[in-house]
């Protein structure tokens, strides 16, 4: 019998997995268009070296983590058909080496100096 670690164990494989699986599924141009949009924002965020919500945030650091991803993979992978996603699993399993967004990093990079920026304004005008 699995204890409740090994479960957990391959459970964050299966989801690492499953992240390549669905950059491989953006990429592929089998994979329809609304799947293909879903499954390449889950991926570039989940490969993104940076959070949108810093995890030393307490309690919402790692609610994306934890729950937001998760939540976008499934549903990723209920949009990508069943047969490619198979196959995209099988190709996923046998990579070595895990892509990085370095586009989703600069763009969660941005949004984060835009919203320092409203708020360094907003302070600024209210606060006199």
């Amino acid at each position: 019998m699995q204890t409740r670690l090994e479960r957990t164990k391959q459970w964050a494989r299966a989801l690492k997995r499953d992240v390549l699986a669905l950059w491989l599924a953006a990429r592929d141009p089998r994979t329809p268009w609304y799947a293909k949009a879903v499954a390449g924002a889950v991926a570039a965020y989940a490969l993104s070296p940076i959070d949108l919500i810093p995890d030393f945030v307490p309690v919402l650091g790692y609610l994306d983590d934890l729950v937001i991803v998760p939540l976008g993979i499934a549903l990723a992978v209920r949009l990508v058909p069943h047969d490619l996603m198979a196959e995209y699993r099988r190709e996923a399993a046998l990579r070595e080496s895990r892509p990085r967004s370095l586009t989703a990093a600069v763009a969660i990079a941005a949004l984060w100096v835009l919203a320092l920026t409203a708020v360094t304004y907003w302070i600024y005008r209210n606060v006199r």
